[in-house]
């Protein structure tokens, strides 16, 4: 970067955005004085950060955007990240793949449900998250279940049932679908769901023990005996949640923060009414930001998109622009130097330097295995990036094949692909995949280091054919078959055929497991697949050729029916009372599927 340019820029606040020789942004950052902060990437002797050498090596212009403030700087910044996904950025995961759980208080008998965030639709009633592991979001719907008896099915079940499912049995659902309970009983219930989610665990424990009495006092034990079990529920949570250190209105966030070699590791303590109910964790690599940098853009990243923000957080070192952070959030930000929100941020620091110890010993684990894998097999590399593939079809119609990849040893769904085949073989059908996949793969330099073959030799022997025609000699490639074509984990032998030999991984291993996983991912993918064509094919040809019904009329009734099947035994009465859906567009759909009756 020549120094006369840099000269050029602006002394005024702002954010900068630094490109390589094709025009693609490499980092955004924001400076009250643009010239001199970028002058310190250039400098002789520039901060210590491990990445701004690779960076400046990059760099081969710098664009600037000057603003009024250095809050409004702090805005464009985090928005220019998120445009621009920079390398060396930290960048937090799309927040429309996280799960959210809403409680659908529009409906006459609201449910608690989980939606992927991107489909959130926030008038159809009180929305919680979004969280970022979807076990975590599982775990919290299943708690709900469990503790509040709200409804579980459709809309399309609720007003069709006439008796209660098992669900009423086994005291997880109070039946509004056969007016098992009243509208009052049930929206009660409600309620307290959504408290219990905001927090408000006193509030309930004290109503619902009023509600028990009552119903004690008035001989009702069966409604007593739920309630009290819903009481119980609720204080052993409590108890496990509990702590000494913290005051009953302690609700906040805590972070700590680690940066080793070339990873950032954010861990956060969530806290509400003084209890720790969860935590969550983020790992960046190869940034290039300083640390406080790196946080400012982490929070306002985080906190965008959240339904409900804490009155407060702690956090581990003052910020640059801790102010303009505090406006922008709308929450406090402190950095406590003593007494107990002291002792919930020592907390949160260790549990950030535990949290990433575990993470680095799980991948030296990991890393383990690779290594084995590499020795067993013979491979030329070490499998750091590992494509496995397998097809699909049945009675040669809607033919398809999945491509999973691990990178170090993990899943990584960004580079999975779904194929459409027009071989109906399993061998010509892997074959047209393959060269579609290394043709481009070859352009692009993304390569793998290994290719698993879903199959035996004849696999093996066409993924080698493959690349061989394309000049393609620095992977390696073996296919996994499992005993009589079974997919089910662990009870079976599994045979490795390799181009000169095959090897039986030892029953139950860690590498058999392993292998296992990757394998039975991508049928699982491929199976999936195949079967969201066949239902499509099948869907198109029952109702493409009604008149009047086109493809958004197509999604409503089978968002309303669930299924083509259910849509051709509906009465006109259930066609007509679809939104959306004409007199005329009910009789043609109700003639069509009745004509032969």
């Amino acid at each position: 970067m020549e120094e006369t340019i840099i000269e050029t820029l602006p002394t005024q606040p702002g954010v900068y955005l630094m490109k390589d020789d094709k025009g693609a942004v490499l980092y955004v950052g924001k400076a009250k004085n643009l010239k001199a902060r970028v002058k310190q990437y250039f400098a002789k002797n520039p901060d210590s950060r491990a990445m701004i050498p690779f960076l400046t090596a990059k760099v081969r212009s710098i664009d600037t955007i000057v603003t009024f403030s250095e809050k409004e700087a702090l805005l464009l910044e985090n928005t220019l990240i998120k445009k621009h996904k920079p390398k060396y950025n930290a960048l937090l995961k799309d927040d429309k793949t996280y799960i959210s759980l809403i409680v659908t208080t529009k409906d006459r008998w609201p449910m608690a449900k989980l939606v992927r965030h991107k489909d959130l639709n926030r008038n159809e009633g009180k929305a919680f998250g979004p969280y970022t592991n979807g076990l975590a979001a599982r775990e919290a719907l299943e708690l709900i279940s469990t503790i509040f008896p709200l409804r579980e099915c459709s809309n399309r079940e609720l007003y069709s049932r006439k008796r209660p499912c098992l669900l009423y049995h086994i005291k997880r659902c109070i039946a509004p679908c056969a007016n098992m309970c009243s509208k009052e009983e049930y929206d009660t219930v409600v309620r307290q769901c959504l408290a219990f989610l905001q927090g408000k665990n006193q509030e309930i424990l004290k109503e619902l023990k009023e509600e028990m009495q009552e119903a004690s006092d008035a001989l009702n034990f069966e409604k007593a005996g739920r309630i009290y079990k819903t009481i119980l529920h609720i204080e052993r949570i409590l108890e496990e949640k509990n702590s000494s250190v913290y005051s009953k209105e302690t609700s906040l966030d805590a972070f700590g923060m680690l940066e080793k070699e070339q990873f950032t590791f954010i861990l956060k303590l969530i806290f509400r009414e003084g209890k720790l109910v969860d935590s969550e964790s983020y790992r960046f690599s190869s940034i290039a930001s300083s640390v406080v940098e790196t946080f400012e853009s982490f929070l306002l990243q985080h906190y965008e998109n959240q339904t409900e923000k804490p009155k407060e957080i702690l956090i581990p070192f003052i910020l640059e622009h801790h102010k303009e952070m505090e406006e922008i959030l709308g929450s406090s930000l402190h950095f406590p130097q003593k007494g107990s929100k002291k002792q919930i941020l020592d907390l949160a620091i260790q549990n950030t330097k535990a949290e990433f110890e575990t993470q680095r010993l799980r991948e030296e684990s990991q890393e383990e295995l690779l290594l084995e894998m590499q020795e067993m097999f013979s491979l030329a590399n070490f499998p750091a990036r590992i494509d496995c593939f397998d097809t699909s079809n049945i009675n040669q119609s809607d033919p398809v094949a999945s491509m999973v990849v691990y990178i170090d040893g993990k899943k990584d769904n960004r580079l999975s692909r779904l194929y459409k085949t027009t071989a109906t073989d399993d061998y010509n059908a892997f074959k047209e995949v393959l060269n579609r996949r290394y043709i481009k793969a070859k352009q692009e330099n993304t390569l793998p280091d290994l290719i698993i073959m879903d199959g035996g030799k004849g696999q093996l022997n066409i993924a080698l054919k493959v690349l061989q025609e394309l000049e393609i000699a620095t992977v390696d490639v073996i296919a996994l078959t499992k005993e009589d074509a079974r997919h089910d984990k662990g009870l079976t032998k599994e045979r490795v055929c390799l181009v000169d030999r095959e090897v039986t991984i030892p029953h139950q291993s860690a590498l058999l497991f392993f292998l296992q996983n990757i394998r039975d991912e991508a049928h699982r993918r491929a199976i999936e697949f195949h079967r969201k064509r066949r239902k499509q094919r099948l869907i198109k040809s029952a109702l493409d050729d009604i008149a009047g019904i086109g493809p958004a009329k197509r999604t409503i009734l089978l968002k309303h029916f669930g299924s083509v099947e259910r849509i051709r035994s509906a009465s006109m009465e259930e066609l007509l009372s679809v939104k959306g859906i004409s007199e005329q567009n009910a009789k043609v759909i109700y003639t069509r599927f009745h004509e032969s009756d």
